[in-house]
């Protein structure tokens, strides 16, 4: 039997898609390729409004400084030092620490409260305060009270261990931190001999100083007359009161005679030269001055150019 011819058959190409764009040349379109795999961003901060999943965070303990300043009212340290509780320093250094208290809420610089606020002191910082010392120094003529000018030295210098009066009765041992702090509660002239104070305590220089004190101060004054004779007694009385210093009428005045050329002044103020302005406006010229009280504390016997410190039974 004659064996069939073998007929080879093509195999028919699949049906093209009409959505498919043709391809040029004639060939069989390539294989779509697999999209291209963008590389990831960078991780960015997340935004405020991006929505975070919590997770632990970490305890931390809220600062508590209490009240906000207030706007109206008076200033805590103010109040302090209105009160005599401390000087402005002190009560500035009291709160940054913490040591006080207004209403009964820890107190904050530069905040205001009502002028019958309750202010509460830290022991702590009355302890300081006790450790301030106040040192009464016999000034001689050539030395300033305050810094040193126009050459001359601060009285200040004079406080070391070797100027201290061998008959200091305090108790109180020296050491290098009591000159630290260490200011001025008064003036006292270049040409001036007599007390003058020293302290650390803001108590004190509040005292001793300011519009506001009233503490007696002691001189010892020798004058000459300008004119002829003596003094008249209507003289004296103007320095008793009715004179005026720059425009200002002065406090009243104890004045006397001690001797024939030295007078005796107690003022309860401290204007600038105010003794030799005084004699001058009445035709006095002062030879010498002295201070020899202040308050109720005397010279007595301190030498001039030694110092001591103020006993714990002494008030100005």
């Amino acid at each position: 039997m004659a064996e069939r011819p073998k007929i080879s058959l093509k195999p028919q190409a699949p049906k093209r898609d009409p959505q498919r764009p043709r391809v040029r040349g004639g060939g069989a379109a390539p294989a779509p390729r697999p999209p291209r795999q963008q590389p990831a961003p960078p991780p960015r901060h997340a935004e405020p409004h991006a929505r975070l999943r919590p997770g632990p965070q970490p305890a931390v303990r809220p600062p508590a400084p209490g009240p906000a300043p207030a706007a109206e009212g008076i200033r805590v340290s103010k109040l302090m030092t209105e009160r005599g509780l401390a000087s402005r320093r002190e009560a500035d250094e009291w709160i940054t620490a913490g040591w006080v208290r207004a209403d009964g809420q820890l107190a904050v610089l530069g905040q205001r409260v009502a002028p019958d606020a309750v202010i509460e002191i830290d022991p702590r910082a009355r302890q300081e305060q006790l450790r301030r010392v106040t040192i009464l120094l016999h000034k001689p003529i050539g030395l300033v009270s305050g810094q040193a000018e126009d050459g001359y030295e601060p009285a200040v210098t004079l406080v070391t261990p070797a100027n201290r009066w061998a008959e200091d009765r305090s108790g109180i041992p020296f050491t290098p931190a009591h000159l630290r702090h260490l200011a001025p509660a008064g003036r006292l002239d270049i040409d001036s001999t007599g007390l003058l104070v020293f302290t650390q305590d803001g108590r004190v220089a509040k005292r001793l100083i300011g519009d506001e004190t009233r503490v007696e101060k002691e001189y010892l004054v020798r004058v000459a007359c300008t004119g002829e004779g003596r003094l008249p007694d209507s003289a004296l009385d103007k320095l008793r009161h009715g004179l005026v210093l720059d425009g200002v009428a002065l406090r009243p005045a104890a004045v006397s005679w001690q001797n024939e050329d030295q007078l005796r002044f107690v003022l309860r103020e401290g204007r600038k030269r105010q003794i030799r302005r005084m004699c001058e406006l009445v035709g006095l010229q002062v030879l010498a001055l002295k201070r020899v009280r202040i308050g109720s504390v005397p010279l007595g016997q301190l030498p001039q150019g030694q110092w001591r410190y103020l006993r714990d039974d002494e008030r100005f």
